[in-house]
């Protein structure tokens, strides 16, 4: 129980202090059916989220059947140490040892896209900057204080806030570069947009089938309507 509100009271906490930044969200654009966009976003929450998050409400097994990935590559990307098809996707961190290590306990990330909007973890993920202050040197322009590393530094590069002061309050209204990660700004953002869509897709997989049979819903639906119209009209030919 202890854990559990250290980690709401570091959230509340954080989510307080970014009220004091300025910088606005960037947009991110989110297609759950596009199979490729998902399939990258799985691989790179495979490789740099998967240690410290887990995604306990999906399946690998569900996971392959949406995003129609052969076996070879599922279980090359995805299946390591004792992992098994119909497992959850869990991260292989106990909990006790994250507390230690970073103050709390990495959150589960099973439903994230719906308690945060995408385009706030879209700028979330790319709004670390250097903070020597800070326990891991970073901190961010949307979550302030915040105990997560930026494990996206190899590829995103350094960057430093861009501060304004006026009225004895300083104030973050942007994020310069300080050096150039492994990836240019554009393949970087390609890839966290595509993670981001992956989280979404993962916040609700039912959502894949619900969205594409409701159109055929809709379509039912008014030809029902138009049915039932044209038979009110006969009942009441004779009454009128």
């Amino acid at each position: 129980m202890r854990r559990i509100a250290g980690f709401f009271l570091t959230l509340v906490a954080g989510s307080a202090l970014a009220v004091e930044s300025v910088m606005p969200l960037d947009d991110v654009a989110v297609d759950v059916f596009d199979k490729e966009s998902l399939r990258r976003g799985a691989v790179t929450y495979a490789n740099y989220c998967q240690g410290c998050h887990s995604l306990k409400h999906l399946r690998y097994s569900r996971m392959a059947h949406d995003l129609k990935l052969e076996e070879g590559v599922l279980e090359r990307d995805f299946l390591r140490g004792q992992a098994k098809l119909q497992d959850s996707m869990l991260s292989a961190m106990h909990a006790a040892d994250a507390e230690r290590w970073f103050g709390v306990a990495p959150p589960d990330l099973s439903l994230i896209a719906r308690s945060r909007h995408p385009d706030w973890i879209y700028s979330y993920l790319r709004g670390f900057y250097l903070d020597p202050s800070r326990p891991n040197g970073v901190d961010n322009a949307f979550f302030r204080q915040v105990a997560m590393p930026d494990v996206f530094a190899s590829l995103q590069g350094a960057q430093r806030p861009v501060i304004k002061k006026g009225g004895g309050v300083e104030a973050i209204v942007g994020l310069k570069h300080v050096n150039q990660g492994a990836l240019p700004p554009e393949e970087f953002d390609g890839m966290v947009a595509d993670l981001v869509n992956f989280l979404v897709y993962a916040a609700e997989p039912a959502q894949l089938d619900r969205l594409r049979i409701g159109k055929y819903v809709i379509v039912v639906l008014i030809v029902l309507a138009f049915v039932l119209y044209r038979l009110k009209q006969e009942y009441w030919k004779d009454i009128a």
